[in-house]
């Protein structure tokens, strides 16, 4: 199941942002005009626009158009001794170079600002009498409007911050899972490529084997030539459906059209090595201990057992016996010997031990093939359960 992607919280796009700033300069101005109108001292005019136009930058150039802000205002002390509209810019500018700027330029614009609520609150009272009782609430008035702006914009700039660590966090988990579901697909290919291996190649060497045995017998007893001809037949019909049952995997990911064969299987699979032809000797588990052991354990030790026969009819030799012993207790024990010449077709190059390895490491089992002591190959497999 695929998980939606993380998604951002909801805030104004860039043209949305720019049709904000444009309606909060336009909105600060209107009464600017309205006084400029009504004939009062151009001063008000002229600081009201050097104070409220900067904000059209505040968000790209924070903390320029903040020092913009701020030079006005400190004209305004040396032409004006009393508040005017336009000084609402301050506390947004000192919000936008503490939300859009760099930590070190909002702690300048916080000390910038506290010291001009110092010289406005001395300058906006000097048509009074200089007391700490007339200074102090005044001082810390405006200092609490500026200090509320920085602490609003800091919070921004951190929440922002903390917001796209976060989907930047989520992001990388998404790719993460996505690679893993990649190397889990890999894996189940490559495990049923074994599979399709195994089954190829055990199908095929029972019906090479069978069918030359049918080609010497057709002339002398026809009946056995019949006989064989069956067991060819059955071993294809099995082989194509246990490949239709692959191939339906790879497709659609489906369980298959039959479970995977086991322990409790194997019985069957010696059967039909007898009937083509093979001599075999085998000791097996009795059934309870087949069916104690975890189905994936069960298919590695089925698939081994079917992989070692088919090297045996691969490069034994005609003649060769064939010993086959499973044993189960903490671990499944196997091995599959025989006295055929295999030991000098060197079978341990081939793909198919190499399958036997990788079986049993997914289980933290091991397997050792090679030349037997006076003659054949042995094949030995320690599977934990």
């Amino acid at each position: 199941m695929q998980h939606p992607s993380p998604r951002a919280p909801w805030q104004l796009g860039p043209r949305g942002r720019r049709y904000f700033d444009r309606l909060l300069v336009a909105g600060l101005l209107l009464p600017v005009l309205v006084i400029a109108v009504a004939g009062t001292d151009p001063w008000w005019t002229i600081l009201g626009f050097a104070q409220i136009v900067p904000l059209l930058w505040r968000r790209s150039r924070p903390l320029a158009a903040f020092a913009a802000v701020a030079l006005a205002s400190a004209c305004q002390v040396l032409v004006i001794d009393s508040p005017i509209w336009s000084q609402l810019a301050f506390p947004v500018a000192v919000y936008s170079a503490a939300r859009f700027g760099t930590a070190a330029g909002a702690w300048t614009a916080l000390g910038v600002s506290v010291l001009a609520a110092a010289v406005a609150t001395v300058d906006w009272s000097s048509s009074l009498s200089l007391t700490w009782a007339r200074l102090l609430p005044n001082f810390l008035s405006i200092s609490a409007i500026v200090i509320t702006s920085w602490a609003l914009g800091t919070v921004g700039r951190t929440r922002e911050a903390h917001v796209a660590t976060l989907l930047d966090r989520a992001e990388q988990a998404e790719r993460i899972a996505e690679r893993e579901v990649q190397l889990a697909a890999q894996d189940e290919r490559s495990r049923i490529a074994r599979e399709m291996h195994d089954v190829v190649a055990h199908g095929l060497s029972v019906i090479v084997v069978q069918a030359d045995g049918a080609r010497y017998a057709a002339a002398k007893d026809p009946d056995v030539a019949v006989r064989t001809l069956e067991t060819i037949g059955v071993t294809g019909r099995e082989a194509l459906t246990e490949m239709r049952r692959l191939l339906g995997l790879l497709r659609s990911g489906d369980s298959g059209v039959r479970p995977q064969p086991g322990l409790g299987d194997l019985p069957h699979l010696l059967d039909e090595a007898r009937a083509a032809g093979m001599d075999l000797e085998a000791k097996l588990p009795d059934p309870e201990q087949a069916a104690s052991v975890p189905e994936g354990v069960g298919l590695a030790a089925y698939r081994i057992v079917q992989e070692a026969l088919t090297n045996v009819r691969k490069h034994a030799g005609p003649a060769a016996a064939v010993r086959v012993s499973v044993e189960v207790g903490r671990e499944v024990l196997l091995e599959v010997c025989d006295d055929g010449r295999g030991a000098a077709a060197s079978p341990g190059d081939g793909h198919g031990l190499v399958g036997m390895r990788e079986r049993a490491a997914v289980h933290g089992g091991s397997v050792q093939a090679g030349p037997a002591p006076g003659g054949g190959f042995t094949v030995r497999a320690r599977i934990p359960r």
